[in-house]
């Protein structure tokens, strides 16, 4: 997200459907003519992957900038600032070579009104070209908040899963996630900003969880993770530690901070050879 697309996100005020209005879906496509090897290189670095390696959490950072623009679009009745991501999937069908053209094709789906009122939206988002399919990347965001309801405190700070990895995030995690993903969301990066945004402290970004879980994983297993769905439930403020728990021959990973668990999910690993 470029300085330009990032104030446009921050202004776009949106305008909240009147209720039982329904939001047709619609969608958005672009052209990626190449990967670039040296931002994944950096990517790689940032996150603790192989330096050569092609990681599938890397296939969000193409996807991201389709939903923004997708989110740009006037269609799109809601604002952008202050909506939460609370779950992704990404799946890869076969890996492009560096120099393989994307076309990248984005559906936005605003679901019906919860009970409580709450709207959320679903980004389906496909890339591939000359009859090749090479990713998908579905992502659920909450547009607007619903009623409030009595919070329960997800506190299940010990997971049936042994820990497999730990790291701490340095106070500038945030900005450094955000130099190699272009997610300059004020949230991530400093506290003025992210209170500007309603936030107590600034928090790091979902995708850099999931990320150094794949990383932790593929090293602790020595398996490309080929596939991977991320449900967001408590966020990972900058400064805190993050612990990884995982089983090889299950599907399921956690990622625990402060008693609570803050990521959870499946994935998939590549056939050993």
């Amino acid at each position: 997200m470029n300085a330009i697309a990032l104030l446009r996100a921050l202004g776009k005020r949106g305008r909240a459907p009147r209720p039982g209005e329904d939001v047709p879906p619609y969608d958005s496509a672009y052209r990626l003519d190449a990967l670039d090897p040296h931002h994944i290189a950096s990517y790689n670095a940032a996150l603790g992957f192989g330096s050569d390696a092609l990681p599938v959490t890397y296939y969000y950072l193409i996807a991201q900038r389709a939903h923004l623009a997708t989110l740009l679009d006037e269609r799109f009745p809601f604002a952008i600032a202050g909506s939460v991501h609370v779950e992704n999937e990404l799946v890869e069908y076969l890996r492009p070579a560096l120099d393989d053209a994307m076309d990248i094709v984005t559906t936005v789906q605003v679901e019906a009104p919860t009970e409580t009122g709450a709207r959320y939206c679903v980004l389906e988002t496909v890339a591939g070209h000359a009859g090749k399919k090479f990713f998908s990347c579905r992502s659920r965001y909450l547009a607007r908040r619903g009623q409030r309801k009595a919070s329960r405190q997800n506190r299940d700070g010990e997971s049936p899963l042994p820990v497999v990895g730990q790291w701490t995030l340095s106070p500038a995690a945030g900005r450094e996630y955000a130099a190699v993903s272009g997610d300059w969301n004020p949230i991530h990066l400093w506290t003025w900003s992210a209170r500007l945004m309603g936030m107590k402290q600034p928090i790091i970004h979902g995708m850099h969880t999931v990320a150094k879980a794949c990383a932790a994983i593929e090293g602790h297993t020595g398996r490309r993770v080929r596939s991977v769905e991320a449900r967001f439930k408590a966020p990972i403020p900058l400064g805190s530690e993050a612990s990884l728990a995982y089983a090889p021959g299950r599907n399921e990973y956690v990622v625990l901070c402060n008693g609570r668990v803050s990521v959870q999910g499946t994935l998939g690993l590549e056939s050993s050879t």
